[in-house]
C-alpha cells in the first residue's frame, strides 16, 4: 500500500519560506507523478506543483518564481519549497501521487488515490 506522509508545515511572515517534504514509502513504481496541492479556508483544492520521475516539473501561475518543487537525493523524498509567502498561501498543503501517469501536471491529483494527510501552512500578514 503506497504511503505519503507530509511534513515542514509552520506558521510565518508574510515574505517568509518554508520546505515541505512528501516522503513515499511502500511502492514498487519505476516512474511516478507527484503533485502538491492545497486548499485553504474557505477555497477550492489547488493544485500548485507537479513533478515526475524524471524531474520534469509544472506549476500554477499562482506560484510561478516563488515555489520550487524538487526530488531528493532519494527519489522517493519530494520537496516544495516556497519563498516570499503571501497570506493567501495559507491552505493544508498535500501531496498525491501515481505510478506510471500518462501525463503529471498540477490538475493530475484529481485522479489520485495516494495522497497524504497535509500539513498546516499559516502565513500571518
Amino acid at each position: 500500500q503506497v504511503q505519503l506522509v507530509e511534513s515542514g508545515g509552520g506558521s510565518v511572515e508574510a515574505g517568509g519560506s518554508l520546505k515541505l517534504s512528501c516522503t513515499m514509502s511502500g511502492h514498487t513504481w519505476s516512474s511516478y507523478c507527484v503533485v502538491w496541492f492545497r486548499q485553504g479556508p474557505g477555497k477550492e483544492r489547488e493544485g500548485v506543483a507537479a513533478i515526475d520521475s524524471d524531474a520534469s516539473v509544472d506549476y500554477a501561475e499562482s506560484v510561478k518564481g516563488r515555489f520550487t518543487v524538487s526530488q531528493g537525493d532519494d527519489m522517493n523524498i519530494l520537496y516544495l519549497e516556497m519563498n516570499n509567502l503571501k497570506p493567501e498561501d495559507t491552505a493544508m498543503y498535500y501531496c498525491a501521487a501515481e505510478g506510471y501517469p500518462v501525463r503529471c501536471g498540477v490538475t493530475s491529483y484529481f485522479g489520485m488515490v495516494s495522497r497524504g494527510k497535509g500539513t498546516q501552512v499559516t502565513i500571518s500578514a
